[in-house]
């Protein structure tokens, strides 16, 4: 059996991979998924949703619509027992999306497929050695890959962050969630959400006669697939009856463990999305984190496998992802653990959900709880440095655009709103978009609020502004050099 050759093979085609894979196609890499599942989860998902910067790296994309068809959205997310307001929030998609994970995946799916990514399924990652040039991927059928590079996107039990010897630290689980879709209830159960020193318990009505159910177990679950056996002892530990709980059309367990992987890359082996990072599901953070690590990621790759740029640009995807993402872990924590209410905790969840009332707080909240706030630490200057380019209506030669609109094809933009002619991209023609515009009145950023609009601005593939510039173009080609490669000819 011979050896197919990719730039890149990524094991996994969840959601982190499947992003992953669009971002490389994007960008002309030869890419190829493997996948363990034949398909997509039928009926039940972990995730429900992702937050508004993963919705607006969509419409970066143009893809954004896809997911909106078949999503609600929610302008209020909970915070303790506070109720924060997204709906002010300076973007295009001020709430959270309510939607499936298979129901993400299919649609990623489609639109991987648009991009002719080949998805092995049923298939998986056995093992690898790589060296100097590139990676050796042995799968499940005995079939053989050479990838110059390969990205693990499979999982917290990640066989390949294990066997490229990546560490996993972090806070071992204290306690784990069982989460139940199709349940049928003999006995009629009390709907909505309930909080006990466990944690958080939810029945919901599935529309079906049946229920959607999540509650969280006394003890640590063990690793094996939970059982309805173990669906009935814990409503009955929780809610003191099991309601008569017929076996569920699906089940599966997660727990509170954190953990964040002590690198993102060894050698010519890279891992993002769970296998990097895992944490209780709380606050819609999980898909969105490994979405962000795919658009950071994708298009650093695709300039490295491309010959454009030195792999030392791949060091800026743990440089950046690592703080942000350490962020968020926190924040999981913390929510997580005011689930738990006894009257020590009870206390402790009304004050702080008193002071997430403050306007400076409520600010801080919905900007983390939304995504939008990530700042990436490209040094000192102007508030937009490293932020999220905000979508803003763009008046050009050829008509208004927007400008996500810019990004669908995962180029990198110096967007000149000056007088036209004055800034270029001579040597970055080729890889970088010149674009010519008008913008009037302020930028709103999350948090921070108004800031002076600056003459351009150089964005990277992934929204995030590279370089800004107050009239004169100082720094603007070191800025090109250090993103995207030397000039042509050099």
């Amino acid at each position: 059996m011979g050896t197919t050759e990719h730039d890149v093979v990524i094991a996994g085609g969840g959601p982190t991979g499947l992003v992953l894979a669009a971002e490389l196609a994007l960008a002309g890499t030869d890419v190829a998924v493997v996948e363990r599942r034949t398909g997509h989860e039928p009926v039940g998902s972990r995730a429900k949703g992702f937050n508004a910067r993963t919705i607006e790296l969509l419409d970066q994309r143009g893809v954004a619509g896809r997911f909106l068809a078949e999503a609600h959205t929610h302008a209020v997310v909970p915070f303790g027992t506070a109720r924060l307001d997204l709906g002010d929030l300076p973007s295009r998609h001020p709430y959270v999306v309510g939607i499936p994970q298979e129901r993400v995946e299919r649609l990623l799916g489609a639109w991987a497929a648009d991009l002719s990514v080949p998805v092995l399924r049923g298939i998986e990652v056995t093992d690898f050695a790589q060296d100097a040039t590139g990676v050796d991927v042995r799968l499940s059928d005995g079939r053989m890959l050479r990838a110059g590079w390969l990205v693990g996107c499979d999982g917290g039990r990640s066989l390949v962050r294990k066997e490229a010897g990546i560490a996993f630290p972090g806070r071992d689980a204290t306690r784990s969630t069982l989460i139940a879709e199709g349940v049928a209830m003999a006995e009629e159960p009390p709907v909505g959400l309930r909080h006990d020193a466990a944690g958080v318990h939810g029945i919901v009505p599935a529309g079906d006669g049946t229920f959607s159910v999540v509650v969280t177990e006394r003890a640590v679950g063990p690793g094996t697939e939970p059982t309805p056996e173990d669906l009935r002892s814990a409503l009955a530990a929780a809610f003191g009856t099991d309601f008569g709980a017929g076996g569920p059309a699906w089940i599966s367990r997660f727990t509170d463990a954190t953990r964040q992987a002590a690198a993102s890359r060894a050698g010519r082996v890279l891992i993002a999305g769970d296998a990097a990072h895992v944490h209780y599901p709380v606050g819609g953070q999980g898909l969105g984190l490994g979405v962000q690590d795919a658009v950071n990621l994708g298009w650093k790759l695709a300039a490295v496998a491309a010959g454009h740029a030195p792999e030392g640009l791949l060091d800026t995807y743990d440089a950046e992802r690592r703080p942000a993402v350490a962020r968020v872990l926190r924040h999981t924590m913390a929510m997580g653990t005011m689930q738990r209410r006894d009257g020590h905790m009870d206390a402790l969840v009304e004050t702080v959900s008193e002071l997430a009332a403050l306007p400076d707080a409520r600010r801080l909240l919905t900007g983390l709880a939304s995504g939008l706030d990530v700042r990436y630490d490209l040094g000192e200057g102007h508030p937009l440095l490293g932020r999220r380019m905000p979508d803003l209506d763009l008046e050009t030669a050829d008509g208004p655009v927007r400008a996500f609109a810019l990004l669908h094809d995962a180029r990198p933009v110096l967007l000149h709103l000056g007088v036209p002619g004055r800034l270029g991209v001579a040597g970055w023609s080729d890889r970088v978009r010149l674009v010519d515009a008008r913008h009037d009145g302020a930028w709103e950023l999350p948090v921070l609020g108004a800031v002076a609009a600056p003459d351009a601005v150089l964005i990277r593939p992934d929204g995030h502004v590279a370089w800004v510039g107050d009239g004169p173009a100082a720094g603007l080609e070191d800025a090109l050099a250090r993103w995207f490669g030397p000039p042509a000819g050099e």
